[in-house]
């Protein structure tokens, strides 16, 4: 059984004021996500590099490129401070292995994203060339979405085939969708809005742990 690991997603919090934002539940989280939108793979622009750079934590940052040619930009996010990049399968194609183990020549782990219509046995060559999955169970671009509940399976057949594999879940998360994700064999939450939206932040990322 793999410890539950809540990695917050700044997608939500205030950009004015992102690190004051990231200290507010940085002793009560494992990793801080940043999603990074480029308006080409994904209908909207968010953060860069330069932004990564700024940030500051003691935690891992987890850099989620929803962008197009990510290979372009992996060493950026690696100087800038980031110890997870992940990549989407939908924009690495037959490039996959090649942008992983780069990923890993940065001293990140390699991580592979999928789209909600993207299934499991397109990426299961690659496997052993990823350190973790993110299964996305919204279809990226905006926070604040809904749950897709057809991506519980595919997280579970991803635990299947890789016992040690961290499996992060990122679309939708809360107190009701939470426990279905670690059910399927998720162990890596990545949480939004329910997060940084709350009255009591830390109480909600208590609630994701079911505490």
């Amino acid at each position: 059984m793999h410890d539950i690991q809540i990695a917050p997603s700044i997608l939500s919090a205030d950009f004015g004021d992102l690190n004051a934002e990231i200290a507010s539940i940085e002793e009560h989280v494992d990793i801080i996500s940043v999603d990074v939108m480029d308006g080409h793979f994904v209908p909207n622009i968010t953060v860069g590099a330069p932004v990564l750079k700024c940030l500051k934590s003691s935690l891992p940052f987890e850099c989620h490129l929803m962008i197009s040619e990510p290979e372009k930009y992996l060493e950026d996010f690696a100087k800038a401070g980031a110890s997870i990049i992940s990549v989407h399968y939908e924009a690495t194609g037959p490039r996959t292995a090649e942008i992983l183990g780069r990923i890993r020549e940065l001293g990140c782990k390699a991580s592979l994203a999928i789209k909600p219509a993207t299934s499991p046995d397109e990426i299961r060559e690659f496997l052993d060339l990823m350190d973790a999955c993110v299964v996305m169970s919204v279809e990226p671009g905006f926070g604040g979405q809904s749950f897709m509940p057809e991506s519980l399976p595919k997280i579970t057949q991803l635990r299947e085939w890789k016992s040690d594999l961290d499996i992060i879940v990122d679309g939708g998360i809360n107190n009701e969708t939470a426990p279905e994700a670690i059910a399927a064999g998720a162990n890596i939450l990545v949480s939004g809005s329910y997060i940084f939206k709350a009255s009591d932040r830390v109480a909600a990322i208590a609630s994701l742990k079911g505490s």
